[in-house]
């Protein structure tokens, strides 16, 4: 039974609260069924979850131990890719940042001085850049920027700091200035010893602009080395430049004051300039309840790297680092790290649609193998997400943990890129519980354009879907709902055009409303939503 009333008109005394209760349609707007705060009230639906294709073979990899190449040990991909034109030909750009084995003696100044404190043959950084016609099939450009190893014939950027990992790269056209087009953060390891000879890590991140992506200049080091992160992602919400990542005890402790373990926070900008030194909780896994098994040795799952995130306007998807975690100074190579999918509306606070689901299993996507050893491999995240056509890219590093008994990595340890394929937006799909015929869901109040906009949906089964329009409070509006109730176009797709047969949602414009979606089976006619979009 129908128990929703009906109305002609929205309810204008409440239509003001929708600033804090809901959305306010932009350019585009998506309703994923992933996202249980824009889709909220559901009957007789359940969630399916999409599992991704991953290619096997790495879009990347390092350049071989026997060359003098910036990234001769691995390539990972704490890094970006960018769906646009490069200067070298390319339609995909990617930024990612290189391990070396051997000392570079070209480091000179202040880098050589701070290098002089790594006495190991292994070193990270520096940050390197490549470009690709299909995002498959990739090329390292001589940047000519770094001397490295007796040459500039390399794909490495010259930065100020010669310890580097994770580099986060966005394009942000809203800046007037050209100058600033591109934004990067990237990981800084500072380089010093305590009284004991043992290395001090304090790393955190530090920001660059730049006009092309390829020349940059130092902003400023937004946060002392206090701030202890290691990022993922770099993205703009909601008018706020937000940098994701982990961090873990001495910068952030656990309830009643314990050590913490490796656990998601973000840090804040609303210009790229000044960034605040208060951070705030991404994403966490549960610490023990015993606060002596907690902190970044603890035999527990933590977050690795926080969130990979994308905004796509209302929304943000990203991917976290499932740490399945040991002992890190003796037992190393006993850690491996799965993909885990995770949704926010405000940016900040990351939610698991299904709690404990992991999305990419490291079995799925291993690093390629090493005859004779059977290492574990470590997914990482990054800027890795993105939409291109019909598809949804994921890209991701493939870190192979090779550390042999007596705690050596220079043989086998390695790293590269590797990529996942999803139709695009389809992350998960609302389906009609196996029990039932019917099924319905509502979306979060929506202000719509003053102008009205399109009614969009991502579906499979199409004909068996219909589309209401309700007011705030739930009660449907009679030209738009029963017989006047919207149909898609078509029997399915990634853009299924809704009508409503006698009224046109500019006729709603500026009001608040919701929508309700219902789903039938209908013989052979089986319907997965995967996202409504609004559009302008």
């Amino acid at each position: 039974m129908n128990h929703a009333t009906k109305r002609t008109q929205p309810d204008s005394s409440i239509v003001n609260r929708s600033s804090q209760t809901g959305i306010e349609v932009g350019k585009q707007t998506m309703l994923l069924p992933i996202d249980t705060v824009s889709l909220p009230f559901r009957r007789r639906l359940g969630l399916y979850m999409t599992r991704p294709e991953v290619q096997q073979e790495p879009v990347l990899r390092p350049g071989g131990r026997d060359s003098n190449a910036p990234d001769n040990m691995c390539a990972q991909f704490y890094g970006t890719v960018l769906h646009e034109e490069g200067p070298f030909g390319g339609k995909y750009r990617m930024w990612y940042y290189a391990e070396h084995l051997g000392r570079n003696p070209d480091w000179a100044g202040r880098k050589a001085k701070l290098m002089a404190y790594h006495k190991e043959n292994w070193f990270m950084g520096p940050c390197c850049y490549a470009e690709s016609e299909d995002g498959v099939n990739w090329f390292k450009p001589n940047l000519g920027q770094l001397m490295f190893k007796g040459s500039r014939d390399n794909n490495a950027f010259d930065l100020p700091d010669p310890m580097t990992s994770t580099v986060n790269v966005i394009r942000d056209d809203d800046d007037p200035d050209p100058s600033r087009r591109y934004k990067m953060v990237y990981e800084v390891v500072p380089l010093r010893r305590d009284s004991t000879d043992t290395m001090v890590d304090n790393t955190h991140f530090h920001t660059a602009v730049s006009e092309d992506g390829i020349v940059w200049k130092n902003v400023r080091n937004p946060l002392s080395q206090d701030c202890y992160l290691e990022n993922a992602s770099l993205y703009r919400h909601n008018g706020l430049y937000i940098v994701n990542g982990h961090t873990h005890t001495n910068h952030v402790h656990s309830e009643g004051g314990a050590v913490m373990g490796r656990q998601g926070y973000v840090f804040v900008s609303p210009d790229f300039d000044h960034w605040l030194y208060a951070n705030a909780e991404s994403f966490k896994l549960p610490e023990p309840a015993d606060p002596v098994q907690r902190g970044p040795d603890g035999r527990y799952d933590q977050v690795h790297l926080g969130v990979g995130a994308a905004s796509f306007g209302n929304v943000c998807i990203g991917i976290y680092g499932l740490w399945h975690n040991a002992p890190y100074q003796v037992y190393f190579g006993e850690i491996s790290c799965d993909l885990g999918l995770v949704v926010s509306n405000d940016g900040i606070h990351f939610r698991e649609p299904v709690k404990g689901h992991v999305w990419i299993d490291r079995s799925e996507s291993p690093h390629t193998p090493v005859p004779g050893h059977d290492y574990h491999t470590c997914l990482c995240q990054g800027n890795g997400i993105l939409n291109v056509d019909d598809k949804t890219l994921i890209y991701h590093g493939r870190w192979l943990n090779a550390e042999d008994a007596n705690g050596v990595i220079e043989a086998h340890y390695s790293a590269e890129i590797a990529l996942a394929t999803l139709d695009r937006d389809r992350w998960g799909a609302l389906r009609i519980d196996p029990d039932h015929t019917d099924g319905e869901v509502w979306s979060t109040p929506v202000r719509l354009p003053d102008k009205g906009c399109d009614v969009v949906i991502n579906a499979d089964g199409a004909a068996g879907i219909n589309i209401e329009i309700a007011d705030e409070r739930f009660s449907l509006l009679e030209g738009f709902s029963a017989e006047n109730a919207a149909q898609p176009a078509g029997s399915g797709g990634l853009d299924c055009k809704v009508h409503w047969p006698k009224n046109n949602l500019a006729e709603l414009g500026g009001q608040t409303v919701r929508l309700r979606i219902n789903m039938a089976r209908q013989g052979t006619i089986d319907p997965h939503l995967y996202a409504v979009y609004l559009r302008t």
